[in-house]
């Protein structure tokens, strides 16, 4: 007798396969021993989220930076040896109030004080790209450049014409650009740079198969440096909307321009991205040339990044945080901070800092705003000043305490940008630097709606669950 089979079969195969691949994330995600909450936020998107919950953690979920980066130990190594051209001998003058900020960030990872600067801070993107062109121009010896989104627009076009005629010069230029963040510029732009004699290389290039396990660690950082002198570093990328914005606002960031030895922390910190992607370590006294002293700003330029155990960046807000006597001001587009930058935040409220917040109104990344809305109502239950910007898009990474410190970098408030990109910030200690930021907060308070708890509260209950819903898979966002 023929037994012929069910047309059930092929769908129970599938939920059996399916069950046992749900089944097998979970056991690998448990014994890797991250963070509880990762893990568990993790179990309940592969559980409650059929299908999607497997796809996302297959491309965001795996750590790799062990077998696709480099090891923790030579990372380590070849974070000195850079560090060991720049001249740093002369004793400092360190802000008092600053100075267990200052102690930690040098002891956690070789990070110097480094001082004779002077730094110009930028809101308008067409006057950092107008200044940035002008110190191409006036470049000498060579141009280092590395942006997360390094388009083929109409400013991507005009960085690109400017490099290549210092290329032709006789000037050596090294490019960095990350492939997931200027993945939509065509590959021909990219080719254009290395027909030219522009080294040009991708951060953890996404190709198939390969793309699930390298598109979750990306470099967020902008950086450049030319001469070993002059340095660029913030939040804006090269592209078109950092000038012209959207059809529903502007483009609202800032940027910095430093001159003198904290362009040798940037430097660094290029290198070593440069052995990442080259397999090359350049650690040349050419790249670290004697420098005046173009100022008095002393700053530190921090990293940080999935390779080490602790970063810079959290490490040193948290101690700001900690350190802050009158105010905290913080722009940033995304606000999911750990839960530990979530206490610290409210214990200064409540010993009455002035903590203020700023997010954008609207946002370019909707699930991510929405999961940063389920934290307003901590946050003003506290006493923390809450500001929605309403001009535009709010891409700023500016923080402001007490008016003496500034950090201006590429990392946002949140746990991906502090946990899993290679994020860069300058860590600046001066007064009046810290006046012109809190200058800028302010101005930036004018075009905000200022949030106000009896109100907030009054939104429709749906809305309100749908946050706190989102909010439950932060740790993966």
């Amino acid at each position: 007798m023929y037994i012929g089979l069910s047309n059930d079969t092929p769908i129970l195969v599938v939920q059996i396969i399916y069950i046992l691949t749900a089944l097998s994330i979970v056991v690998v995600v448990i014994s890797e021993n991250r963070n509880p909450i990762k893990t568990v936020a993790w179990i309940m998107a592969v559980i409650f989220l059929p299908v999607v919950g497997i796809i996302w953690y297959v491309i965001f979920g795996q750590d790799v930076t062990k077998q696709h980066v480099i090891s923790k130990r030579i990372y380590s190594r070849l974070k000195k040896r850079p560090l060991n051209e720049i001249d740093t001998q002369e004793e400092l003058a360190v802000p008092q109030e600053h100075t267990a900020l200052i102690t930690l960030l040098k002891n956690l990872d070789h990070t110097p004080l480094l001082g004779g600067n002077d730094v110009q801070l930028f809101t308008d993107g067409q006057d950092k790209f107008d200044s940035l062109f002008a110190d191409i121009a006036n470049a000498k010896n060579h141009i280092h450049v590395e942006y997360y989104a390094l388009m083929d627009d109409e400013i991507g076009k005009k960085f690109q014409e400017a490099l290549i005629k210092k290329a032709r010069e006789g000037l050596e230029i090294r490019i960095i650009y990350d492939s997931f963040g200027s993945r939509k510029a065509k590959k021909e732009y990219y080719e254009e740079y290395r027909k030219a004699g522009i080294e040009t290389e991708p951060f953890l290039k996404l190709a198939f198969p390969v793309l699930t396990s390298r598109i979750n660690y990306r470099n967020h950082r902008k950086i450049v440096v030319i001469d070993g002198r002059i340095g660029y570093v913030g939040g804006m990328n090269v592209a078109d909307r950092y000038i012209h914005g959207f059809e529903w606002g502007c483009w609202r960031d800032t940027h910095a321009r430093i001159e003198g030895k904290g362009v040798q922390g940037l430097q660094s910190a290029f290198l070593l991205d440069w052995y990442f992607v080259s397999q090359t370590l350049i650690t040349s006294r050419k790249y670290f040339p004697p420098l005046e002293t173009y100022g008095t700003i002393p700053m530190q330029i921090v990293d940080s990044g999935p390779l080490k155990e602790e970063s810079g960046i959290p490490f040193g807000i948290l101690q700001a945080i900690y350190n802050a006597q009158k105010s905290i001001f913080i722009q940033t587009p995304y606000f999911l901070p750990p839960d530990a930058m979530i206490k610290a935040l409210q214990a200064a409220a409540i010993r009455g800092i002035d903590v203020r917040i700023m997010l954008s109104k609207r946002s370019d990344m909707p699930l991510v705003q929405l999961a940063s809305r389920s934290y307003v109502k901590d946050m003003l239950e506290i006493g923390v000043k809450m500001y929605f910007y309403k001009k535009g898009f709010l891409h700023s990474k500016l923080m402001v305490f007490d008016d003496s410190l500034t950090l201006v970098g590429s990392a946002n408030f949140d746990s991906r940008s502090l946990e899993q990109n290679f994020e860069i910030d300058a860590f600046i200690y001066d007064k009046n630097i810290g006046k012109q930021a809190r200058s800028i907060f302010i101005a930036d308070q004018h075009d905000c709606e200022y949030i106000f708890l009896k109100n907030w509260m009054k939104r429709p209950r749906i809305e309100r669950f749908l946050e706190s819903f989102v909010r439950l898979f932060v740790p993966l966002l």
